[in-house]
């Protein structure tokens, strides 16, 4: 034996699981000897614990309130218990906000199994395996640098998490309850399911064009596009030497800016400038940042960030000059990091609203001061003020205080470059009131905004960016979801989910189907082998066909993958039995085979319905988990769950004489022979059964429904006949 936690076995559990509707990583553990040694019974555990760790005291744990696990902690709780709240204590503080973790007791001493929500399958692990270390130091009594490991999985965060902008367009998605699935370790995010699925890139959409993209990227070429349509823009033209750019100021009239045409955050942009020298130094600056080098009249005022989505001004931000000032003793890079680079808003990560500031990389900072006679070293006399930026740090709401005319100037500017989502940059002294009466214009269009000054200005109110987009790609309500049917239970899934999927089929839409026979396109086999995997599910969701899916989940796959999607229409469950056969997961009595199947009926959608044998009373036992509404069926014709169903009002199937019939209350309804498909269903009724309660669930009506059971008895799946296209899913009778 040993006083040691050891870890069994790590999954990640992508899909809902027997835990929770989210990814979590779960973890067995084997705390040895430790069994015998509750935290109340560990010298100074509880007091290292919460010295390292102060946050625990936010964990409510079973007992409902602030201080909740400090209260098990003192009356005595188990290491996995406690593993269980340092892992999210440290997602947490890595910046991986969750709140959900459970751990319970195993039938083997000393062996626990515990699951923590996580966003991320690394991230997960390297808290749990940091929770680990951390717990064994604070019981031995031994030194850890807590600090050196939250930095650790803070940068592992940033590395691997979501951006701050995408995560508030999933996040606002995931409040309409709309599906996600991150398709790369970028940003790269799918919204919706199938047919219906949105993309985002950041602040990009499967709706931004290419060919927008482009033209916003030409600075030049948007301009005329603007002026051509009535737009204010600074007049200028494009340059190609430090001459030209003094030979075009002297066409335009000074001052005038130098900037380049493809750049952005204000990167080689200089402002106000009167003299040939300044206008021909800063020509090097420009060239450094972009393809072509353009001058234009410069435009007095502030500058304003315009967020346009779907044509509609939805956030606005205004920038500020930088200026730093002197004591007399410091120098100007001293300077920079004591009085701007302290302030908490700059950071180098993406979450920042503001930047740090490199002298060393800011070739228009060093122009600028080169301007007033100084240089990174030069020291400032005390009280003299020295400007650093002349703009940027556009980080300061002003949503509230554009005039309508400016919003609609700026959404026309985002129509005539082409973009569903465009910021647009606008200098103005004013921007309560229309630009020509300031003589203010736009100066930029940019594809793929950043969002982060809206979604966290430096001052002010932070808008609701993310629910704008998703407004945009979803409007009226729509969740981007297809029709889903889940298959779970011990035996027969494969036969329901090929019969379902063929009867969906028939109604016209395009039909996904995974199951451990195959993965199946439309009926097409294009996949051979079990396929009642996460990874075949996945498939079938991010193909952009799919009009319907069907998927087959045996207990093993809940276990050890979780389900492909978050939620189904119709969940199906056609029995409990030989809970043995999963002994490798301490899976033994029916009561834990009851846990890990109810998985299916837990993730039913409220407008949807699960389909349940009412002959097996395990399974009858999940009716009052469905969200939705309860379909039984059952060999028995005089089946007493069918009939108190039934009484109910409830909508029933049962097998008499050799017919599948349709009850509800006290009316009956015969609906097809279930004699000459029973070949193709393993010879189970129960089967036929099953899957037709999923097509009524779904709305297909009786008579395709006839005809499709027809269909699919002349051949297995994917030789069946072919489907009558042009019909619709119809209201259930």
């Amino acid at each position: 034996m040993k006083k040691d936690i050891e870890f069994l076995r790590v999954t990640y559990l992508r899909g809902p699981n027997i835990w929770t509707y989210r990814p979590v990583i779960e973890a067995w553990v084997d705390i040895g000897e430790l069994e015998d040694a509750p935290s109340n019974t560990l010298p100074g555990f509880n007091e290292r614990l919460t010295a390292w760790l102060p946050g625990l005291v936010e964990h409510r744990c079973g007992v409902g309130e602030r201080g909740g696990f400090l209260l098990r902690l003192k009356e005595g709780t188990w290491p996995a218990h406690i593993l269980e709240h340092v892992s999210i204590e440290l997602h947490n503080l890595a910046g991986m906000k969750v709140g959900f973790g459970k751990a319970r007791q195993t039938d083997h001493r000393g062996i626990y199994k515990l699951a923590v929500r996580t966003r991320h399958e690394q991230v997960g692990r390297a808290c749990l395996a940091a929770a680990r270390d951390l717990v064994m130091a604070a019981i031995e009594d031994r030194p850890y640098d807590v600090a050196a490991t939250v930095a650790r999985l803070r940068e592992l965060v940033d590395r691997l998490a979501l951006g701050p902008s995408t995560a508030a367009i999933v996040d606002a998605a995931t409040e309409r309850h709309i599906p996600s699935i991150r398709i790369t370790d970028g940003n790269l995010v799918q919204l919706g399911y199938g047919i219906h699925q949105r993309r985002i890139w950041t602040a990009e959409t499967d709706r931004t064009s290419a060919i927008a993209e482009g033209i916003a990227g030409n600075k030049d070429l948007t301009k005329g596009l603007l002026k051509a349509c009535g737009v204010p823009v600074p007049e200028g033209r494009v340059v190609g030497s430090p001459e030209d750019a003094w030979e075009a100021a002297e066409e335009i009239g000074v001052p005038v800016v130098v900037k380049p045409t493809d750049a952005n955050h204000a990167r080689g942009v200089s402002l106000e400038l009167y003299l040939r020298e300044d206008i021909e130094a800063a020509f090097p600056v420009a060239d450094a940042e972009g393809s072509e080098v353009i001058v234009e009249r410069y435009i007095p005022g502030t500058e304003h960030r315009l967020l346009v989505v779907g044509g509609k001004v939805v956030a606005a931000a205004r920038g500020e000059q930088l200026w730093i000032e002197g004591d007399g003793q410091s120098s100007i890079e001293a300077l920079i990091d004591s009085q701007l680079n302290s302030d908490p808003r700059r950071g180098e990560a993406e979450e920042f609203p503001l930047e740090t500031i490199h002298l060393d990389r800011e070739p228009v900072i060093r122009l600028l001061l080169e301007r007033q006679g100084m240089t990174g070293e030069s020291i400032p006399a005390a009280g003299q003020r020295v400007m650093m930026q002349r703009s940027g740090n556009v980080a300061i709401d002003c949503t509230d205080q554009v005039h309508p005319e400016v919003a609609a100037t700026v959404a026309l500017a985002a129509r005539v470059v082409g973009l569903d989502i465009a910021g647009i940059d606008l200098v103005a002294e004013d921007i309560s009131r229309p630009l020509e009466a300031q003589r203010g214009a736009i100066v930029e269009v940019n594809a793929g905004p950043g969002l982060l000054m809206h979604l966290k200005p430096a001052e002010g109110t932070p808008r609701p960016i993310g629910q704008a987009i998703v407004e945009h790609l979803f409007p009226r309500g729509g969740d981007g979801r297809i029709p889903i049917v889940g298959i779970s239970g011990s035996h027969g899934m494969s036969a329901v989910a090929q019969l379902v999927a063929h009867l969906i089929q028939l109604t016209g839409r395009y039909v996904g189907l995974a199951c451990s026979d195959g993965l199946y396109m439309n009926g097409r086999r294009v996949a051979n082998g079990n396929r009642a995997t996460w990874k075949a599910g996945q498939r079938l969701l991010m193909n952009c066909a799919v009009g319907a899916a069907v998927f087959e989940h045996g207990a093993e796959a809940i276990l050890t993958e979780g389900l492909a999607y978050d939620r189904c229409q119709v969940g199906v469950v056609t029995n409990l039995a030989d809970a043995d056969r999963l002994a490798a997961y301490y899976i033994r009595e029916p009561e834990q085979l009851y846990d890990v199947l109810r998985t299916q009926v837990d993730v039913v959608l409220r407008e949807g319905a699960a389909v349940l044998n009412a002959d097996d009373p395990m399974v009858v036992r999940m009716a009052p988990l469905c969200d939705g509404a309860v379909i039984f069926y059952s060999l028995d014709p005089a089946s007493p769950v069918v009939a108190g169903h039934r009484a109910r009002g409830g909508l029933a199937l049962c097998l008499r004489d050799g017919r599948a019939i349709l009850a509800r209350g006290p009316e009956e309804f015969p609906l097809v022979e279930v004699a000459a498909i029973l070949p193709a269903v393993q010879g189970q009724a129960g089967h036929v059964l099953a899957a037709l309660g999923a097509a009524l669930a779904l709305g297909i009506s009786e008579d395709l429904i006839r005809a499709g059971i027809e269909t699919f008895a002349a051949g297995p799946m994917g030789v069946a006949a072919p489907a009558l296209h042009g019909q619709h899913l119809t209201p259930a009778p």
